[in-house]
């Protein structure tokens, strides 16, 4: 059994098969699989169990410790959140770029007429100014897929990628 402190400013509600976790900043709804892991919110303290069962015992205690280190994880983005800095980079054609509600519009990809797009997923945020890019946001998850997103949109089909490096690369991670 893996018990987790809860920070002051921080609400856990476990609810059937998912955790609900409240901070300053928004909340987080995270699922587990309820074969392997069971999850008691009692005394200011998150208790994440692995399930007794002998045929799962192995990947029920590998379950119990992702989980909890992601429980820990999300109970401190919650309150502080996360940034990571992307910073867009050419050298044949000059790129643009342009958000409009959950899409990010990468225009010139290559020369190309069709502007090429990628998905902010839930509740992630992007500033975009000049050629850098922020993106903020308090699910680790979220934030990771739309990265993912970006670089996929800005992915060099069809040409060599040791000559044609253009597109967006992430700077940091904070």
């Amino acid at each position: 059994m893996t018990s987790i402190e809860i920070p002051n400013g921080v609400l856990v509600e476990a609810k059937g098969s998912e955790v609900v976790i409240k901070g300053k900043l928004g909340q987080v709804i995270k699922h587990f699989n309820g074969k392997y892991v069971r999850i008691d919110v009692k005394d200011g303290k998150a208790n994440v169990t692995a399930v007794d069962n002998k045929k799962l015992k192995r990947k029920a205690m590998l379950a119990e410790t992702a989980f909890s280190s992601e429980l820990k994880d999300t109970m401190e983005t919650v309150q502080k959140g996360i940034e990571q800095k992307m910073k867009l980079m050419f050298a044949h054609f000059p790129m643009s770029v342009e958000v409009k509600g959950n899409t990010i519009y990468l225009k010139n990809v290559f020369g190309e007429k069709v502007p090429r797009e990628a998905m902010i997923i839930g509740s992630t945020k992007v500033e975009i100014k000049g050629q850098d890019f922020l993106i903020k946001g308090i699910d680790r998850y979220e934030i990771g897929q739309t990265i993912a997103n970006i670089r996929k949109a800005c992915y060099a089909r069809g040409y060599d990628t040791r000559v044609f490096q253009d597109g967006v690369y992430i700077v940091t991670e904070e």
